[in-house]
């Protein structure tokens, strides 16, 4: 099994665009987000370029790319294991003759749950420094491989968490990751800003129901805990997630820059709902 792979979309005519993420359905949703609305623009013709990531075996990572060679045709798809820089360098390599980028969309992540949700502190040393390698420096590693080929101001997405401080037991050791990957937005934007306006934020999405998620360990149960608990009692959207990310993307956001932009529907402030309070009273459980 070879650790991990992540995806990318690209060019537009007029703008390019690069997506590297794990195969979740933030990427899939992003795709029918952003390309539909560029094909209706001024600028018509869209070009994916697609690069995928996923602790995957060689035959689910060969369907995979396969299933995106159809969606895409007839763009062609990559493929880069992101713990390997030489792998990264080679894309970059590979994307260079087509032009400069002008987004990147990084939506990449990674744990070891192989052995079951276990403590906190029992979380094995080998296992946290890959989660950070994959879903943490993997952005610092393609940014600054990608650096020559990103138009002077570029705008660079990545997929974070609404909270970090939240200490959830069926998100394992993911959200100190996650904080690490929110401050590396913030030494991002100030390193670049030294020689380009290249823009650095984080969408920072509540629980989603994606391919992803489905292999945490009880996931399910706060998943439906935080549907309760939003403001409007339904869950967060994939498409609500995709669709502040083009924003980000977008001209419009050009005063945005080293943030973390909040999309839960209003569950951050809302534990206490009356609601989810009687529920617990009464001896359901708040979902």
């Amino acid at each position: 099994m070879r650790a991990t792979r992540t995806v990318a979309i690209g060019p537009s005519k007029g703008t390019s665009l690069m997506m590297a993420s794990y195969n979740d359905g933030v990427a899939e949703t992003f795709w029918d987000t952003y390309l539909p609305r560029s094909v209706q623009g001024p600028h018509a013709t869209v070009k994916p370029y697609i690069n995928t990531t996923d602790p995957m075996t060689d035959e689910r990572l060969t369907a995979r790319k396969a299933q995106l060679e159809s969606l895409l045709a007839p763009s062609p798809v990559f493929t880069c294991d992101v713990e390997r820089q030489d792998e990264i360098d080679a894309l970059a390599s590979k994307l260079a003759p087509l032009g400069p980028v002008d987004g990147l969309v990084h939506s990449i992540a990674f744990a070891n749950y192989s052995q079951g949700m276990q403590p906190f502190d029992a979380t094995a040393r080998a296992d946290f420094l890959q989660a950070v390698d994959i879903s943490c420096f993997s952005l610092v590693a393609l940014s600054r491989a990608l650096k020559p080929q990103l138009t002077k101001d570029a705008s660079v997405v990545t997929i974070s968490i609404s909270s970090t401080t939240l200490a959830s037991e069926s998100y394992g050791y993911m959200a100190p990751i996650k904080a690490a990957l929110d401050s590396t937005v913030v030494f991002l934007a100030k390193s670049f800003s030294t020689t380009t306006n290249v823009r650095f934020n984080a969408v920072k999405a509540g629980p989603l129901k994606t391919s992803a998620s489905a292999g945490i360990p009880g996931y399910l149960d706060n998943y439906l805990y935080a549907e309760a608990a939003t403001l409007r009692h339904s869950a967060l959207k994939t498409e609500e997630v995709a669709s502040t990310a083009v924003f980000l993307l977008s001209p419009r956001s050009s005063g945005i820059n080293g943030q973390g932009l909040v999309v839960d529907a209003g569950m951050g402030f809302n534990f206490f709902d009356r609601e989810i309070v009687r529920r617990f009273n009464s001896g359901g459980t708040g979902s």
